[in-house]
């Protein structure tokens, strides 16, 4: 059996913890990129630690040597700087997909955000959910990184013909609790997040996609079709956790636009929420 290797940057971070442990599989190496310290591999644990930034284009290059595909979660994943904001998430994800290119990597995940669409209402969802395609009204300067990595994504589809899926991550987090009713709408259920992830992975020829990355929450304001369409079954649903959440509901554009409270937080400074 042929050995698979997808390569995971920002391992470190919250998802790409969460996913290290998820996404293990007998005949899989993960290769994980972060420029913070990781954790050493545990006996019998197939992976590759690299340290390094996605704006390094040499270390990320080399990361991309051998690989079959590249889950992207690298980068700030709160408001902060123009200058941060467009160096690591905007420049990273072009150094990443440029790498991934010249290696002859078939096919890149990459994280976006609902912050993305962050100024779309809720009331646009519909029966159906929002449609996970909707073009870009980004809330911070967060969510324009988010909608230029998109674009991205779609360049080197187009132009190289690599297969790219674009995830709008809601809120992905072990549980929905610190969230507030909002991510009663929002959460990602870390195993959620695992079963997209494979599927992603899984689906034949996807071209160019970007789909929702959120749970099946009976409050959510997200489609599922495009996701289900790649292979995806979501089986938890943040419900489950309302009666522990005491936060009162949002008030104001917070509770109108699909970035909450995203949409009034000062521009480029680093968000307390």
């Amino acid at each position: 059996m042929a050995v698979q290797r997808v390569l995971i940057t920002g391992s470190a971070g919250l998802v790409g913890g969460l996913m290290r442990l998820r996404l293990r599989r007998d005949g899989r190496i993960l290769r994980l990129l972060d420029l913070a310290e990781q954790p050493p591999a545990e006996p019998g644990e197939a992976v590759e630690l690299v340290h390094a930034s996605v704006t390094d284009p040499a270390a990320t290059a080399a990361a991309c040597a051998g690989v079959d595909a590249v889950i992207h979660l690298g980068g700030h994943s709160r408001e902060t700087s123009w200058e941060q904001i467009l160096d690591v998430n905007i420049h990273g994800t072009r150094t990443v997909l440029e790498a991934a290119r010249a290696a002859g990597v078939p096919r890149v995940v990459l994280a976006s955000s609902n912050h993305a669409v962050g100024f779309r209402r809720t009331d646009e969802a519909g029966a159906s959910g929002l449609p996970a395609d909707s073009t870009a009204r980004p809330d911070t300067y967060y969510g324009v990184s988010k909608a230029a990595v998109e674009a991205l994504g779609s360049l080197y589809h187009a132009r190289f013909g690599m297969d790219v899926i674009v995830v709008r991550i809601g809120s992905c987090f072990p549980s929905p609790v610190d969230l507030g009713p909002r991510g009663l709408a929002t959460w990602l259920s870390p195993d959620d997040a695992a079963r997209l992830f494979e599927a992603c992975l899984a689906a034949p020829s996807p071209g160019y996609r970007v789909i929702w990355g959120v749970s099946d929450n009976t409050r959510r304001i997200y489609s599922l079709a495009e996701a289900e369409a790649l292979g995806y079954t979501s089986l938890d649903d943040a419900e489950s956790f309302a009666d522990l959440i005491d936060a009162p509901a949002p008030t104001g554009p917070a509770a109108h636009y699909v970035g909450g409270p995203f949409v009034t937080i000062p521009l480029g400074e680093p968000d307390p929420l």
